[in-house]
Order: structure tokens, then C-alpha cells, then sequence
């Protein structure tokens, strides 16, 4: 039955392709209002959450296993559905361009296995033209059906802010668009099951490039408050103070210095630029923010080891920790995550490194990054404790707290603390007999 005349009730069916942060919300939250499937390729995956096990800590376990959602990596059962979220990662190759690969794959298997009527959605980040001129292509050759005439397509680019506990699925605006505007209308009732306010654009297109540019104008902000940051580093002046001085001003933007790691704002610029190189037009400001904030973990190496040389520590004999490894608070996502970049140029001068993360998998660091991490209670002789990541654990940590990860070296020189996030107030560091260094 084609979208256009499906009313909303009980022939309702939602696959769901890609159980990751995107798409694992996703099915849990419509699973409260119809009929779900969860498809994912990984076996692992599906596996845990058969058993009712969030892997992305977004849902809970709890709440997860409250959930009515059909869990399968059996193509085949994509045929029952007749409105299918596609929800697959882009990620980026080492040239920097974009790996459309999974989204490929993702239409290639929904192609193969699409049922008369259905629409199907892309929520994946791509850039303009990617759904239309790619992924249409795509289902219309492996399921020998006709867009438009067989089977329907939207686009609604994903929102999803891993961690945030404020802004959630139901609470941020969606975009939607389709072929037509019967089709984006049909979409937008859908999505508006389980979110607040959805928003149409006018186009595909629109929709696709308005999820680079959100992400793309945060990364060039980002951007020049870093090269601010490191300039006010080698003045001697506190980049904290300055912008808690700006910030007095109604119009400031509000933005820190940091690691821009992730899946979207490390990622998303890289796709506008891929495109804009297609049509021989100029992104200049967009590659150099880049260049920019790619250069972070390094600048942040060198100014541990540069405090360090400073109160007379023997580097190689240091005792350093990595305080956060996920690429932000208070979730366990690793994708594209910064802190690799520092320990990296660690390494390079042969210093040993070791981590603690309150949510990272150890055997997934191990396994992925060589890194071994530590329990919080294992550490007690830190000469470096570096806080690249602002988790609730490490702000809550009291002197006492503090001062137990250096008992064993605390008497000699003095312990350096390298504050990425600015999580500690300076004179309390100081008072406490710490070295202390903030971005």
C-alpha cells in the first residue's frame, strides 16, 4: 500500500536500518507507537540488544528492554515494512573524502528486499545531491522498481546529540523533505508520531545541505576560538578569562576551546568541501577551520611536555594519565575522537601512556587504539594528569579526590595538571600545590 494512502494506524510498519545513535532512538521511540523492526548487520549487535543491552547508553537498559522492537540482521525482513529509516553511518576516508559506502550498502539492501509502496527515508549525513543522485539510483537498480511510481523517498538528516540529556529525539526540531510534496507531507506526519515540531524544507537538497552547514558554522567557531586560545597561551594571558569577559555581551557566541572530534563536526565540513570542490567553487574559511582544529591534540601534547620541562620532571619516567577518552562528556562514543591525537603525539617521543574513562569499553580502546586503561582506584602516582574530556566524574572530584591520584609523587616536583576544558578553577589548583595549564 503506497504511503499516500496509508493512514496511520494499525498496517503501520517501521524498519529501521542502522541500530547505532541514530537509529537505536529511533526504533525505541516509535516502537511506542506502531509496529518496529531494528535491522542491523552486526550479529554482535544485534545480539546485545536481544538481550536488552544499550550499547550507546542514550536509551538505558531499562527502558530499552521496554521496548517492542522485532531485532534482526535477516534482510528479508525489511519486506514487512512499509516505511523504512535508513540510519547508517558516513563516515570519512583517510584522504578526507566521504565514504558513501555504508549508505550505499544500506540502499542496495533495502532495494533488494523493498515491498510495493514503501517509503524510505535517509537520515544519514551526506552531502547535496547524495539521496537523489546516488541512493535513488541505488534502490531503483536493486529492486527493478520505479521512484515515484513504486516506491517513495525523504530525507530527514539525524539531530542526535550523544550524552545531551536536555535536548532528546522528541524535543529537537526535525527537518523533513521528499521527492514531492505529498510525499514530504506523508513523512512528516510519521516522524511527527514522536517528535514535538517537525520542520519542512523545501527540498532534498535543502534538507542535506542545511545538516552540513549546522554543523560546519559550529566547527569554523570552534575553530577561530582555538587559534585565539593558542595565541593567548604563548602571551600569558587566560583564554577562560577572556571569553568569560566577552561573554558579558548579549551577543557572544558562547563557544570554548577544545578537541572537535565526533561524527558530525569533525566529519560534516569535509563533506561540503568534497562537494564544493565538485563545482570548482572556493570554501577557503571551511578548510582552514579544519586545519585548524586538527592541529588541537598536538598543540596540547606539546604544552603537557613544555609544563612538565618546566617543574623539572624526567619526562620518560612520568607516571601520565589521560583523564577522558571519548570525544565528549558523559558518553561512551568514541567515533573520531581527538584525545587519540594527543596520545599519539605523546608516544612519538616515547612516553607511556595510560588512560581512565568512566564510559569507554576497555577492551574496545585496547582492540581499536592499543591504549590501556586503568581504573580510577589503580591510580595513586600520577606526575601528569591530563582532563581532556569534562565528565561529571571528573568535575565532582574533590582535593582529596585530586590529590589520592598523586599520593606517591605528590612530594616531589610538582604534579602538572592539563585542563582541556577548563574544569578546575585555577587558584585551586595552585593552592593545592599543582602545576596547573589550561587551553
Amino acid at each position: 500500500m503506497a504511503l499516500k494512502k496509508l493512514k496511520i494506524s494499525a498496517n503501520l510498519k517501521i524498519a529501521v536500518v542502522g541500530l547505532g545513535y541514530v537509529g537505536l532512538p529511533l526504533a525505541a521511540a516509535f516502537s511506542k507507537k506502531t509496529k518496529v523492526i531494528g535491522f542491523d548487520t552486526s550479529d554482535e549487535k544485534i545480539n546485545i540488544l536481544r538481550m536488552g543491552i544499550d550499547p550507546t547508553e542514550e536509551i538505558g537498559n531499562t527502558e530499552l528492554k521496554k521496548c517492542d522492537i522485532f531485532y534482526t540482521n535477516n534482510p528479508a525482513e525489511l519486506k514487512m515494512a512499509n516505511f523504512i529509516i535508513a540510519a547508517v553511518p558516513t563516515p570519512i576516508n583517510e584522504d578526507n573524502t566521504p565514504n558513501l559506502q555504508p549508505v550505499l550498502n544500506a540502499s542496495k539492501i533495502i532495494g533488494e528486499n523493498l515491498s510495493p509502496g514503501t517509503t524510505i527515508v535517509f537520515e544519514s549525513t551526506v552531502y547535496p545531491g547524495v539521496t537523489e543522485e546516488l541512493c535513488i539510483p541505488q534502490l531503483e537498480k536493486f529492486s527493478g522498481k520505479k521512484c515515484e511510481k513504486d516506491f517513495f523517498v525523504g530525507y530527514s538528516p539525524e539531530r542526535i546529540n550523544p550524552g545531551d540529556k536536555i535536548h532528546r529525539l522528541h524535543n529537537i526540531v526535525k527537518i523533513v523533505s521528499g521527492t514531492n510534496d505529498k510525499v514530504r507531507e506523508d513523512i512528516k506526519k510519521i516522524y511527527a508520531l514522536i517528535i514535538d515540531e517537525v520542520y519542512e524544507a523545501e527540498s532534498i537538497k535543502v534538507a542535506e545541505a542545511a545538516k552540513l552547514m549546522e554543523n560546519t558554522q559550529r566547527d569554523i567557531n570552534i575553530a577561530f576560538i582555538n587559534e585565539v586560545a593558542v595565541a593567548f597561551n604563548k602571551i600569558g594571558i587566560s583564554t577562560k578569562a577572556v571569553i568569560d569577559a566577552m561573554d558579558t555581551k548579549w551577543n557572544a557566541l558562547g563557544f570554548r576551546p577544545g578537541l572537535v572530534g565526533g561524527h558530525c563536526i569533525g566529519v560534516d565540513p569535509y563533506y561540503f568541501l568534497y562537494k564544493t570542490s565538485m563545482n570548482n567553487t572556493s570554501a577557503e574559511i571551511v578548510s582552514l577551520a579544519r586545519k585548524i582544529n586538527n592541529k588541537m591534540g598536538a598543540f596540547i601534547a606539546e604544552s603537557a611536555i613544555r609544563k612538565l620541562i618546566e617543574e623539572k620532571h624526567a619526562i620518560k619516567n612520568d607516571n601520565i594519565y589521560i583523564m577522558g577518552l571519548t570525544f565528549k562528556e558523559n558518553c561512551p562514543d568514541m567515533r573520531n575522537s581527538k584525545v587519540i591525537d594527543i596520545i599519539r603525539q605523546l608516544e612519538s617521543y616515547g612516553i607511556n601512556i595510560k588512560a581512565f574513562d568512566p564510559y569507554a569499553d576497555k577492551k574496545y580502546i585496547k582492540k581499536n587504539y592499543n591504549i590501556d586503561m586503568v581504573d580510577c582506584t589503580e591510580i595513586n602516582d600520577a606526575d601528569c594528569l591530563i582532563f581532556t574530556v569534562a565528565h561529571t566524574e571528573f568535575i565532582e572530584f574533590n582535593d582529596n579526590a585530586l590529590k589520592t591520584l598523586t599520593a606517591q609523587s605528590f612530594q616531589g616536583n610538582k604534579t602538572v595538571i592539563i585542563d582541556v576544558k577548563n574544569i578546575y578553577d585555577r587558584d585551586r589548583m595552585e593552592k593545592m600545590g599543582f602545576a596547573y595549564w589550561a587551553l
